[in-house]
């Protein structure tokens, strides 16, 4: 069987889901009067809410009588743990750069993953009917990447096609409009090669990714190494280690219950899968991604998937908050324990670990994002939880130096905003690595910053850009720790009771502060309501109504004009709150709290605090 596997990988928004829509549409995978929705790989309600790639997916196409399995992978850097694990089951990679922004940070970091491995890159630069594409400049910018990363003369012979994935059209020069994708789908069978997968050797895969069905339990998927497997075959799940022979007795033995092949959006149940071919499994009760699956007798492990460790971290902890329980469904020590445990079956970038406090559990991912999606969807799921603020993963150098992560930023801003961004990073301990001359009136600007220096700073940047900059940025390396930052300057609005707010009293705080409640708002003890307009917390009573006399105009209550208040993303509330306060998250609202919800005891801890540091 002709075979080519090829994942696409890009930056955020540069249209690798659309392409892919485009290449499922012509190769005949949809009915001519079947109805698609857009970006159709994006099947996860948060995709489509967000415009983003979240989790790798897999499809196949067949053209010319060549199978091709596609692996559409996410673009955001948080979510690399994807990415990573992906790119073991292919041969070749689609690297898509927009016509008008070129090389991205994410593009770099995982143009260098798949360089790694040896993959045979086609490089796509996408968007080239965009009124400001600058295609040759930009196919000039990739191949000085592959430059810097040291990719071989192979690689770099990459042929490069110029395409509009919206409109579904490729050509194989710059300036030119084609017909349809079939220069694209050229490109693939010319240059990626077919698997090099043995047919003759007993059966053996890695597992690369995990999906799970309440008809046939975990499915695992990834690409078959050698051999061939039929439906109902004895299969042994070989233990976690270094590649290398196992011995016999940590085997476990299983059968293959179900076997699937990918076309277009559907898998395909097969009685047989043949030598490097993408398939998914089932009837292996416990396999977990990265484990080798072979044939009875051949009782030698695959090399595993390095996975990138995490470098930022939150404390998960039981919702305690006098509203706890009242919507959610599952909200005990044990029933958040779980589901965080069990997020690691497919997480693999993310790590949990017990505390010293049994209702405490650390969790550790890539970036703010990779953690807020996680609680997104536990909240959507019917889960109540509380939250501290992330911190970073640190690290001993061999010396035992501090180590801490650095990440590497890219802002695009307008050529008068340049000023402010640098005067707001240096106190960050952000360094300016290089700037470019502007194009199309913005200026592209390179830093390298700690990420304890990047948080509460996308709200800020957004501000001071009012909404026209665009911030990216990327894990760079452990380095020295940078010293202290500051953190927020800003005090926030305590609740100092329990109750309903009321429009009277919010209208007279408005001069104090930002609100992030509204009237009619139920608040408690310790409840952060506002941002405070200086620094230091101010406790206010957002209950207060207008006391009552006989000496009223009539429609005096009228004229109350309230702002619309803040509303609070869990992107944003991570961002803000300080080392002691929480967001409370429940299927219904977030909320920000106080660790010590009572005044008086905050106020004499911050004593004892402040006489420590004294």
């Amino acid at each position: 069987m002709n075979l080519r596997n090829i994942a696409i990988i890009a930056h955020v928004d540069h249209g690798k889901t659309t392409l892919v829509d485009q290449m499922l549409r012509q190769a005949g995978i949809f009915r001519d009067n079947q109805a698609v929705q857009e970006r159709v790989m994006d099947s996860n309600p948060l995709e489509r809410e967000r415009g983003i790639t979240i989790l790798s997916k897999n499809t196949a196409v067949e053209w010319e009588g060549t199978k091709i399995n596609i692996v559409d992978t996410p673009g955001h850097a948080d979510f690399g743990g994807e990415v990573e694990r992906v790119l073991r089951m292919v041969d070749g990679v689609l690297i898509l750069v927009d016509a008008v922004e070129g090389p991205m940070p994410q593009t770099r970091f995982v143009t260098r993953k798949a360089l790694e491995l040896g993959l045979m890159p086609v490089i796509v630069v996408n968007k080239v009917d965009r009124p400001a594409s600058r295609a040759e400049d930009v196919y000039d910018e990739v191949l000085e990447l592959f430059l810097e990363l040291d990719a071989s003369d192979e690689q770099l012979e990459a042929p490069v096609i110029y395409a509009s994935g919206l409109d579904g059209w490729a050509h194989t020069e710059p300036g030119e409009r084609g017909e349809d994708l079939a220069p694209l789908f050229g490109a693939i069978l010319e240059r990626v090669p077919e698997p090099s997968a043995d047919p003759q050797a007993p059966f053996q895969m890695l597992v690369s990714t995990l999906d799970h069905s309440s008809y046939v339990g975990r499915i695992g998927i990834g690409r078959v190494e050698a051999g061939s497997i039929d439906m109902g075959d004895p299969i042994l799940l070989l233990p976690f280690g270094e590649p290398g022979p196992v011995p016999e007795s940590e085997a476990k033995r299983a059968r293959v219950t179900k076997l699937f092949t990918f076309r277009g959006l559907e898998r395909t149940e097969t009685e047989r899968a043949e030598a490097g071919d993408i398939i998914a499994l089932a009837g292996i009760e416990g396999v977990e991604i990265g484990q080798t699956l072979s044939a009875p007798g051949k009782m030698e492990r695959l090399r595993g998937i390095r996975v990138e460790e995490p470098t930022l971290a939150v404390d998960f902890t039981v919702n305690n908050s006098p509203f706890a329980g009242r919507v959610g469904k599952f909200v005990t020590t044990r029933q958040v324990r779980e589901r965080l445990f069990r997020e690691l079956e497919r997480n693999v970038a993310l790590k949990v670990e017990d505390t010293e406090q049994t209702d405490t559990f650390s969790v550790a991912g890539r970036g703010e994002l990779h953690l807020t999606i996680l609680m997104e969807t536990m909240r959507r799921e019917g889960y109540e939880f509380q939250v501290s603020r992330p911190r970073v993963v640190e690290r001993r150098g061999e010396d035992g130096t501090r180590l801490e992560p650095w990440e590497e930023v890219l802002v695009d801003v307008p050529e008068n905003m340049v000023g402010t961004v640098i005067e707001k990073l240096g106190p960050r301990r952000g360094e300016m690595l290089d700037m470019k001359p502007p194009l199309q009136g913005m200026s592209r600007l390179r830093f390298r910053i700690p990420a304890r220096g990047l948080f509460g700073y996308r709200s800020e940047f957004l501000t001071d850009t009012r909404g026209e900059g665009i911030l990216n940025h990327h894990f760079l390396e452990y380095a020295p720790w940078a010293g202290p930052i500051q953190g927020r300057k800003k005090g926030v609005l305590v609740a100092d009771r329990e109750g309903e707010a009321v429009g009277y009293a919010l209208v007279n705080l408005q001069e104090r502060g930002t609100l992030f409640i509204g009237p009619g708002t139920e608040v408690y003890t310790g409840m952060i309501v506002g941002e405070h307009i200086r620094p230091g917390d101010l406790d206010v009573n957002v209950t207060k109504g207008k006391k009552l006399t006989n000496m009223r105009a009539a429609g005096s209550d009228d004229t109350v004009k309230l702002e619309p208040p803040r509303q609070l993303t869990l992107e944003l509330a991570l961002e803000f709150i300080d080392d002691d306060e929480l967001i409370e998250v429940t299927p219904d609202a977030i909320r920000l709290r106080k660790q010590e919800l009572d005044a008086n005891r905050r106020r004499k801890a911050q004593k004892a605090a402040a006489r420590a540091d004294g």
